[in-house]
């Protein structure tokens, strides 16, 4: 669902109250968090989608890492999850849905999560996600609303996966295309985590369905700051830009843009093309960090280092105006 419409079917509810919730849905963040006691906070959230590549393992390892990425953006550690799955069951074989669970837990082990159970229903079309349970300590919560003016943001993976899945669709992508877009989502940002809280990050949220400009502009209003973004500092999965240039756009760029847009200032010499792109909804996509300058470039490092290899500074935050952002 497109931010407008998502925007519109909350709008005037009335959520219950409670002490213990230290993060809900009001500032727009990644996952919920629950305090349990003064050591350990619950970090809850949900995520699934129909496929977006044609191998069913595949598919099962990019929903998995999509949705354990919302508690590594919280700054957390995922222990427990469920899967959530719709299967055409009368129509696909059964084993197709056995490779997308197998490619699904195959992440999970990776990530040290345990499949604690799930809900299936019959569904016209196949959709595969995950409920996870995760813990985080209460005083390391990494929330998208903490960004502190004088902090540099990091971005942790290239931008593109939504143009290039577009080409794909279109039976027009290269297979290096494809195949470096399925290793950018196929894998964790638990790394990424594992930095972002041992240099002291401020805030924290990761690039997913509403594009680059939507995440970071929902960093921008839950911190009360401006950010400014180097265009040029941004990196993007080999051909991205080609495609986009083909007009491979997929419609939810045009959704973030008419939602996001009176939000964002251009400079006049970036080219129209890379805006489509910072529009364009990615699917388990990488951390946007906000740390102080001397963290940042620590962190660049030590992602590099650990063959994140395209782990970029690509802009940084300032007092104002706040909730709004400026592309250099």
């Amino acid at each position: 669902m497109g931010p407008e419409d998502l925007d519109q079917v909350l709008k005037g509810l009335s959520l219950p109250k409670d002490p213990r919730v230290l993060v809900g849905i009001e500032t727009s963040d990644d996952a919920g968090v629950y305090l349990l006691n003064d050591e350990i906070a619950l970090v809850q959230t949900a995520d699934f989608f129909t496929p977006i590549v044609d191998d069913p393992f595949v598919f099962g390892q990019i929903a998995v890492v999509n949705a354990l990425s919302d508690v590594y953006a919280m700054g957390g550690r995922p222990l427990t999850a469920l899967n959530l799955v719709g299967f055409p069951i009368k129509t696909l074989s059964p084993s197709i849905l056995r490779e997308i669970l197998r490619g699904g837990l195959s992440k999970m082990e990776e990530a040290g999560v345990a499949l604690v159970g799930g809900h299936t229903v019959e569904d016209p079309e196949v959709k595969y996600g995950l409920a996870v349970t995760g813990i985080v300590h209460p005083h390391k919560i990494l929330s998208n609303a903490k960004a502190i003016p004088g902090d540099q943001l990091v971005l942790t993976k290239p931008l593109g996966t939504g143009v290039i899945s577009t080409a794909l669709k279109g039976e027009m992508a290269s297979e290096e295309a494809v195949q470096k877009m399925v290793a950018s989502m196929i894998t964790l940002n638990r790394k990424a985590c594992e930095w972002m809280q041992v240099l002291g990050a401020h805030a924290c949220t990761d690039i997913t369905g509403f594009g680059f400009i939507g995440h970071a502009l929902e960093m921008a209003s839950a911190s009360q700051v401006g950010l400014v973004i180097q265009s040029k500092s941004i990196p993007f999965l080999p051909k991205a830009l080609e495609y986009g240039g083909m007009g491979l756009i997929p419609g939810g760029a045009y959704s973030n843009r008419q939602f996001f847009s009176c939000k964002v200032e251009v400079g006049p010499t970036v080219p129209s093309l890379l805006i489509d792109l910072l529009y364009d909804p990615q699917t388990s996509g990488g951390l946007l960090v906000s740390l102080p300058p001397g963290e940042a470039e620590k962190m660049v490092t030590a992602l590099h280092r650990e063959g994140h290899t395209d782990t970029a500074i690509v802009g940084e935050v300032f007092g104002e105006p706040r909730g709004r952002m400026k592309i250099l």
